[in-house]
């Protein structure tokens, strides 16, 4: 059976489990708590698997994977049925700049090191780091709401059927209420986070109903 190590407020490690149900996978997780103790992702015996130091790691047999959008194409490649990227090429492309605008330009700015480091190595205030978090988020989802303005309205971002894309929008919605965004300014992807957020896969992977939730 495949393993995930992942923690549950992870918006990667979100992304990854939506992936996972989407594909009908089995999986086992295995909690790495992100601040208990230091955070378990330095500990050794963490980095001895994934040194990296970082959530998802995805674990495959004898195979060990990180970084979110490499597990997208790992499982792509591994379990093509059912297919999470659109058959049309310039969809295709589009779809993937979609979850790199998110895992490379939102998420790592409102991750648990950039922020610490503010408060922590630079004294910044808690407000002032909320603040942070909240300019990154709200630019880059001010982008991609342009972005689709040109796509029909369907289930997903780019088709009648969830796929990596939306794997990513739904977690960066979550965190951006965590962070407190006016999320009223971004319509199109707020209805589409409601419609997938009703589909069991997504459901199953939400931070509140993993084993380490509020720990």
């Amino acid at each position: 059976m495949l393993k995930l190590y992942a923690y549950w407020r992870s918006s990667a490690s979100y992304r990854v489990r939506i992936a996972l149900h989407l594909k009908g996978l089995a999986f086992e997780t295995i909690p790495v708590h992100l601040v208990k103790n230091g955070g378990e992702q330095h500990a050794a015996a963490y980095r001895a698997l994934n040194p990296e130091g970082r959530v998802p790691l995805l674990v495959d047999g004898d195979f060990k994977l990180g970084q979110s959008l490499a597990i997208f194409r790992y499982l792509e490649d591994t379990h093509p049925t059912p297919a999470l990227l659109p058959q049309d090429v310039q969809l295709r492309a589009r779809a993937w700049q979609f979850c790199e605008a998110i895992n490379a330009d939102i998420q790592p700015l409102q991750n648990l090191g950039p922020l610490g480091y503010l408060t922590g190595t630079l004294g910044v205030s808690e407000e002032q780091k909320t603040a942070w978090a909240r300019h990154w988020i709200d630019r880059g989802l001010t982008a991609l709401e342009h972005e689709i303005t040109d796509l029909p309205e369907r289930l997903g971002v780019f088709g009648d059927t969830p796929g990596f894309a939306d794997c990513c929008l739904v977690p960066q919605l979550y965190a951006a209420r965590r962070f407190g965004g006016a999320l009223a300014q971004y319509p199109r992807l707020v209805a589409i986070s409601e419609r997938l957020e009703q589909l069991p896969a997504f459901g199953a992977a939400h931070p509140e109903k993993q084993p380490d939730a509020n720990t």
